[in-house]
């Protein structure tokens, strides 16, 4: 992995880590790199472009578009939309390249710049490195033809062969992400008669994930829909529940849903206020692809962070499980190797191969509802397949990750950890790929044995960083 791309893309502090400059040497280089390959065409690279609401989000998408169009690539801008919207828009409108503005579930002050290839996939560490390096070579020259900001050599020709690109807006094409979710449903309206509140977290979702859900039969009530740039994440969303547990007890309703800032994940809340994360989700959704023969490989992918009570539930069920990194990335790597069709994360994160090439946050929830609402069943009782081990997380910041993971200290402390737990736990020490942290997973039958030993590990891990 190179120094600027993490597990989900570049990501940092907008306008100090992450600033105008920088975004245009960026697209300028992914720009050659992705759009390499129509380089004899008389047609130019065709990019689109999405974001998030969040303000920086607009000079962003300013210098990225700038990027693509001065290195000859026509660009569709299309607005604030979904993350997986941009990833099926890049293969539906026959796009070279795709470009998301978005930091997730990250809160407001940051922002990142992610990238689709052809088809819709994220790209491989090896094209990200690529990108890096043509980055690195053309240091101190962006513009073409302009020294000192980057892109091509002075001495070379200011304009591409094809011309510069042009830049159109194409908002209206988030149409045909909503008609392509509803399209996955067997039946029009399988919501119908369910009450949903639905917290789209001030974020990219607020306009489209409401319309699906009732589009599709619901009641819906709507929260986090009011989006200012400003409080996206902010206390509401996949990383703040309370505000929707709040309202799904408050309005009676049957089921809520809540999506990060990118809407490329989901998290569910029962009607009685119960958190239903993604291990429960992914092990529901199996569990019904299993049932209608539709689980290819009676397979399902799942990260290291994977509860090991979904593992016991897949495995009682006679579901193998392919167990990947943590970043759905690496989840759909190995998906499209073993050709699998479902994979996700605890976080939410689950792709639906069959359905889109990324983690989808309204598709899941959407299939998760219809499951439900299809078998007269409650979330609560779809969920109740799997018992939840505990599980405790620590993030422990201002350490040097690359410190961390030299630490003959800290192995030491891992493997004693591992030791103690035995079969009834597990322990888990990563650097996290979208913050400047080290996470401390400790999981074991005994919450208070799980507490213990992860703060003696996170303990060992400030002193080694």
């Amino acid at each position: 992995m190179g120094q600027l791309f993490g597990t989900d893309g570049v990501r940092g502090v907008a306008g100090e880590d992450l600033d105008a400059a920088l975004a245009t040497k960026l697209a300028t280089a992914a720009a050659h790199v992705l759009g390499g390959s129509r380089a004899s065409d008389s047609a130019r690279p065709l990019a689109v472009v999405g974001r998030d609401p969040r303000a920086s989000g607009e000079f962003l998408e300013a210098a990225v578009v700038a990027g693509l169009a001065q290195s000859g690539t026509d660009v569709l801008r299309l607005g604030i939309i979904p993350t997986p919207g941009v990833a099926y828009l890049t293969d539906a409108l026959g796009a070279d390249y795709g470009v998301m503005l978005s930091a997730s579930h990250n809160p407001a002050p940051d922002n990142g710049i992610k990238f689709f290839a052809r088809g819709g996939l994220k790209l491989p560490d090896h094209v990200e490195d690529e990108i890096e390096t043509r980055m690195a070579a053309s240091k101190g020259m962006t513009a073409p033809g302009v020294p000192g900001a980057g892109g091509r050599p002075a001495a070379g020709p200011g304009i591409p062969a094809g011309g510069f690109g042009r830049v159109h807006d194409a908002a209206g094409d988030a149409e045909r992400y909503l008609t392509h979710l509803l399209s996955t449903l067997g039946s029009p309206t399988p919501l119908a008669g369910w009450r949903i509140v639905v917290d789209c977290a001030h974020g990219a979702a607020f306009a489209l994930a409401p319309r699906l859900l009732a589009e599709a039969g619901a009641d819906v009530v709507a929260i986090g829909v009011e989006p200012d740039g400003i409080n996206i994440n902010a206390g509401c969303g996949s990383t703040s529940l309370s505000a929707l547990q709040s309202a799904v007890t408050g309005h009676g309703a049957d089921a809520g849903i809540a999506y990060d800032g990118d809407a490329d994940r989901c998290l569910a809340v029962s009607a009685a206020g119960e958190v239903i994360d993604g291990d429960q989700i992914l092990a529901i959704l199996a569990l019904a692809l299993n049932e209608s023969g539709r689980l290819t490989g009676g397979t399902v992918v799942a990260t290291v962070m994977a509860n090991l009570g979904f593992r016991l539930a897949m495995t009682e069920a006679g579901i193998e499980v392919v167990e990947t990194p943590v970043g759905d990335r690496y989840l759909l790597a190995a998906m499209l190797d073993g050709k699998y069709v479902l994979g996700g994360e605890q976080s939410g994160h689950i792709i639906m191969l069959d359905h889109s090439s990324t983690g989808d946050g309204m598709l899941t929830s959407l299939h998760l509802l219809a499951t439900a609402a299809a078998s007269g069943r409650s979330l609560a009782e779809l969920a109740s397949v799997m018992t939840k081990f505990p599980q405790v997380l620590v993030n422990v910041h201002g350490v040097s990750k690359k410190k961390v993971a030299a630490s003959a200290e800290v192995a030491a402390a891992v493997a004693d950890a591992a030791s103690e737990l035995g079969e009834s736990g597990r322990v888990l020490v990563r650097p996290s790929g979208t913050e400047p942290a080290v996470r401390v997973m400790v999981e074991a039958i005994d919450p208070g044995q799980a507490h213990a030993i992860a703060g003696r590990l996170a303990d060992v891990v400030r002193g080694a960083g």
